[in-house]
């Protein structure tokens, strides 16, 4: 059932009830609908599909990158290639959010699929190092109103008892990209030419959208609480938050002072601006849903930090070949597969606040066994298996916090709510990666070994604090 307008706080921010609500989906579906039933599939097919695309190009795009800019002689904008499309990512999402809330998904996913589209283009038919940047800053657009809308049908389109299948398909979505998009890459820059890395995600990304078409067309707008000066502010504070988000990246990748001062304006533009336009209590905790978007944003951080310097770590003092460090990546993978299927197929009758709880208590025992191959005397398989261990639970987290946000807002706040968690996501992670990479670079040549220790222990403590966040959701 629809509720009634949400209290509005004095900021214009929707005040988000702390109770499960229906989406018209729920009112009338029997109990034992299937996410592949007739009336699903193509929904699920193209969603997942969407899913495995975008995944794939981000893969891709990083393997391929180093050739690509080479080729254009671009080096040096190199980083800006990466980071602008994070930043534009988060007016993609913030936008799409708000535009999801007052017509519905369609707009925000069709405009986000040719922004998408055309970034890959431009990318793939870029003459010079600048067309590839503007390509890849209009992907970053694209893709962050792709994955709010996404998450904007999953909480339209099915009932509550059937997202967590849901989300779980999307997992799987990442982990087959994960495993073999970095190599398929490889072998399609070398027997095709790297512009294929761009032009060939468009011919199957169409087609799959395609699919989406029937249940969009079934979806009617809610009513939702939103006035002109409301989405200035929007933009004003996602562009902000978005400016602040290429300073950490660009932060991230210098040393000694300089990146130092990158890094704390950047820290501190983005608390001014995310502090409006993250759900009121999100900095401090509160529970409920703020607690839920924060949890986000620190677990993701925890994991994604921890898997950006453990190849490294294992080929530089573990003696292991790149092959094999990434397959323990794949471990990881897997296991954030396992545990998202746990979590939409088990049948103990947990709550989404238990499997939260274990989730985050698994994924910081797996951390602290991964640190384990910072000690010579430590046999390497423990850390094998504390990767494992680790995306295990962040998979049961993952998931979990994706269906507790659309469960805990009325079908008019999810789009701005599933835009608040992703931004929670982006934003964190680019914040931990941007810190423990400066604190990397001030050790690497003196002294390497604590440069690794200070990395990781950032991200066991990041780890601690989730499983503290678990017990206020």
């Amino acid at each position: 059932m629809l509720l009634s307008s949400p209290p509005v706080d004095k900021r214009g921010l929707h005040l988000t009830r702390m109770t499960p609500t229906l989406s018209p989906a729920d009112t009338h579906l029997p109990a034992d609908s299937s996410i592949l039933s007739a009336r699903y599939r193509a929904t699920t097919i193209g969603m997942v599909a969407l899913v495995a695309l975008h995944a794939f190009e981000a893969l891709a795009v990083a393997a391929a990158m180093p050739t690509v800019a080479e080729a254009l002689d671009g080096l040096r904008l190199y980083a800006l290639a990466f980071g602008g499309t994070l930043a534009t990512s988060v007016i993609g999402m913030t936008l799409a959010g708000r535009w999801a809330d007052r017509h519905g998904p369609a707009r925000p996913l069709w405009y986000g699929l040719g922004c998408f589209v055309l970034g890959l283009l431009l990318a793939g038919f870029a003459t010079r190092m600048g067309m590839l940047v503007a390509g890849r800053l209009m992907q970053g657009l694209g893709a962050g109103a792709i994955s709010v809308s996404l998450y904007v049908m999953v909480g339209r389109s099915y009932p509550e008892h059937l997202r967590p299948k849901v989300f779980a398909a999307f997992s799987a979505g990442w982990v087959v990209p994960s495993m073999v998009g970095p190599a398929l890459s490889g072998l399609m820059v070398q027997h095709l030419g790297w512009r294929w890395v761009f032009l060939a995600v468009p011919l199957l990304a169409i087609p799959a959208a395609l699919l989406l078409r029937p249940a969009l067309a079934r979806m009617q707008p809610p009513v939702a609480v939103c006035n002109d000066g409301e989405r200035s502010n929007v933009v004003r504070w996602a562009s902000g938050a978005s400016l602040a988000a290429l300073l950490l990246y660009v932060g991230g990748q210098q040393q000694g002072m300089a990146a130092l001062l990158c890094i704390g304006v950047a820290m501190l533009a983005l608390l001014f601006c995310v502090h409006r336009l993250l759900p009121a209590g999100t900095l401090i905790l509160r529970r409920g849903l703020p607690s839920v978007i924060a949890l986000r944003g620190i677990a993701a951080a925890a994991f994604f930090a921890c898997e950006a310097y453990l190849p490294l770590l294992l080929q530089r003092e573990r003696g292991l070949s790149p092959s094999w460090a990434g397959a323990v990546l794949s471990l990881g993978a897997l296991g954030w597969f396992a545990g998202s299927w746990l979590q939409g197929h088990q049948q103990r009758g947990w709550s989404r606040q238990q499997l939260l709880r274990v989730g985050t208590v698994m994924m910081t025992f797996g951390i602290a066994a991964t640190l384990s191959v910072l000690f010579n005397p430590m046999p390497l398989p423990v850390a094998l298996v504390g990767w494992a261990v680790t995306g295990f639970g962040m998979g049961m987290i993952y998931a979990s916090l994706s269906v507790l946000t659309l469960s805990l807002s009325a079908p008019h706040e999810q789009g701005a709510n599933t835009s608040a968690l992703q931004l929670s996501e982006a934003l964190s992670v680019t914040t931990a990666l941007a810190v423990s990479g400066a604190l990397f670079a001030m050790f690497v040549e003196s002294a390497p070994h604590t440069g690794y220790l200070l990395c990781l222990a950032i991200t066991f403590g990041l780890a601690v604090l989730a499983a503290v966040i678990a017990r206020r959701v």
